[in-house]
């Protein structure tokens, strides 16, 4: 017997609307207007019924094919390696330094910025370790951190007039990556926050859907 609707996990729900809604524009059934609205209605409704008529009219829905493109996309990048990185340092002194990119991400990474500003970038890492810690030592300094919305952060800073933002929801699921971070911040400014948000994702994701089926030649499009 089928569960009820109203009975099913609403980000269970929320997934499979939002997968239909991708699948169904990427193959030209709605305008990129129409998708966009659609999104933003699906991302903060919480409403099962609510949800489920977003794509009442819509008949496509994802097949394998974009389960796994979808997996690939949204997916923490993992790697194992004999010779993994135990720590890494960024320093900067009157200065600046930037880790960004697809860079192997260490079980420890240390920031020390004195009068000088750190960003460190996890959105394309790659991840070696489920357990990540980043321990900040800032100085007069400032400090950004990027980190994916597909990973958990957990936050525990020391401050002596100094400030820590942490924008980040981490809501990711227990088998993702967590990242730890602590330290101090003396007359400094430490921002945590995510470079892209999970709806930029989802119309970059069917953007490239959209283009994948177009180079294809599997079909023309709908206004």
């Amino acid at each position: 017997m089928d569960v009820k609707l109203e009975d099913r996990p609403i980000e269970q729900v929320r997934e499979e609307v939002i997968d239909q809604l991708i699948y169904n524009y990427s193959h030209g059934v709605i305008s990129a207007e129409a998708f966009e609205r659609r999104l933003d209605d699906a991302i903060n409704s919480e409403q099962h019924q609510s949800l489920k008529s977003l794509v009442a009219d819509l008949e496509l829905r994802a097949d394998s094919h974009y389960v796994q493109r979808k997996e690939t996309q949204f997916t923490p990048n993992y790697a194992t390696d004999r010779h993994q990185q135990k720590n890494q340092r960024l320093l900067s002194i009157l200065g600046s330094d930037e880790r960004s990119g697809q860079w192997r991400v260490p079980k420890e990474v240390k920031l020390v910025s004195i009068l000088g500003s750190i960003k460190l970038d996890f959105t394309d890492a790659v991840f070696e370790h489920q357990h990540v810690t980043v321990n900040i030592n800032c100085v007069l300094g400032s400090e950004t951190i990027y980190v994916p919305e597909s990973v958990n952060v957990v936050c525990s800073m020391f401050n002596v007039i100094g400030s820590v933002e942490n924008k980040v929801p981490s809501m990711a699921g227990r088998q993702a990556p967590t990242i730890y971070i602590e330290g101090y911040s003396v007359l400094g400014s430490v921002e945590i926050k995510v470079k892209r948000t999970m709806k930029e994702k989802f119309v970059s994701f069917a953007n490239s859907l959209k283009q994948a089926f177009y180079d294809d030649g599997s079909g023309g499009y709908k206004a």
